[in-house]
């Protein structure tokens, strides 16, 4: 069935994650390296105007993050493997976390073990 319930593990889409961290910490997730893109380097994004302390904040914050691979492969691909922890009711609004460590790992040997 296709109803959410408690302990549910679940995809959910990356992007406001990314959003966020980028915000955050001043490091963009899920960019891989650019090869043979020689069209895409002219057209770079125009960077936002940061004030000299959001920039200090966000370089203290990045000294001290450290992001594990198994998520960061998770963001390159736009999908991150989350559980459910709470119990959706009628209006189907759910909360919960991202996997990670030993449960990730886990879940992924579960649905790698599915697909064959």
């Amino acid at each position: 069935t296709k109803t959410l319930t408690k302990n549910t593990v679940v995809q959910i889409d990356a992007h406001p994650f990314m959003q966020w961290y980028t915000k955050h910490y001043g490091i963009e997730l899920g960019k891989k390296g650019k090869k043979g893109h020689g069209a895409e380097e002219g057209k770079e994004a125009p960077e936002e105007k940061k004030s000299f302390k959001v920039i200090g904040n966000q370089k203290k914050r990045a000294a001290n993050q450290k992001l594990d691979t198994t998520i960061e492969e998770q963001f390159q691909t736009g999908r991150l493997l989350a559980c459910i922890a709470s119990r959706p009711g009628q209006s189907g609004r759910c909360d919960g976390y991202i996997l990670e460590g030993e449960e990730l790992a886990f879940y992924k040997r579960k649905l790698e073990k599915k697909k064959k």
